[in-house]
């Protein structure tokens, strides 16, 4: 079974460790403060699970998610992760990240942002456009009449590919948004962002996205 490396343990993070150990992942999570701080989460998880430190989360994982404040970008460790599938939930929010000129302007993207971080790993936007406590509540089998639908977009098919798993071991639709620079569509004050979708009409919402809010 596949091991999923967590690097970022707040909301999002731990909710996709609590969805990836429901469908049978071993997860290695890791936080900026220590593994010692994540002991009642581990304890939760359970025996499928363990805390590390990013390096080692980024080293354990066959697949590695990436869930911290765009902020701290920088501080995720490049080595461990070179080559990897490479889950980005981030999302710009400037009143915690401090104002980004590249992204103000439209340039470039959060995700892109990181696949420069990490320029041999295959990074493919994730789980951005949905509120954390709904990663493990709006999830559906397969075939669901209007299962929820979230978006990815990868540089890299292989990466899109597991993606797309994933995302349907936990319940949801994907929608393929294209390329890292197609990924601003489901970035924050868009049409698609934290707004629970089917395929439908996500597909409909990406199409309406504007590049400057």
């Amino acid at each position: 079974m596949t091991t999923l490396g967590i690097i970022g343990a707040g909301h999002i993070g731990s909710q996709i460790a609590r969805a990836a150990v429901a469908t049978g992942y071993d997860v290695v999570i890791a936080n900026s403060r220590g593994p010692e701080t994540l002991g009642d989460l581990v304890a939760e998880l359970g025996p499928k699970a363990r805390a590390a430190t990013p390096a080692e989360a980024g080293e354990a994982g066959d697949v590695v998610v990436v869930t911290v404040p765009l902020h701290a970008l920088s501080q995720v460790p490049v080595e461990p992760l070179a080559g990897k599938i490479v889950l980005d939930t981030n999302n710009y929010y400037f009143e915690r990240d401090g104002h980004i000129d590249a992204l103000d302007a439209g340039e470039t993207t959060t995700s892109q942002m990181l696949q420069e971080h990490l320029p041999t790993s295959k990074v493919v936007k994730a789980f951005n456009h949905i509120r954390s406590g709904e990663i493990t509540t709006d999830g559906a089998p397969a075939d669901t009449e209007n299962r929820r639908a979230l978006a990815i977009a990868s540089d890299f098919d292989d990466a899109a590919a597991f993606a797309t798993r994933f995302y349907d071991e936990v319940g949801f639709d994907a929608v393929n948004v294209g390329p890292l620079s197609e990924s601003w569509r489901v970035e924050r004050d868009r049409p698609a962002y934290v707004v629970r979708q089917n395929a439908a009409e996500l597909t409909e919402n990406l199409a309406k996205a504007n590049r400057l809010p």
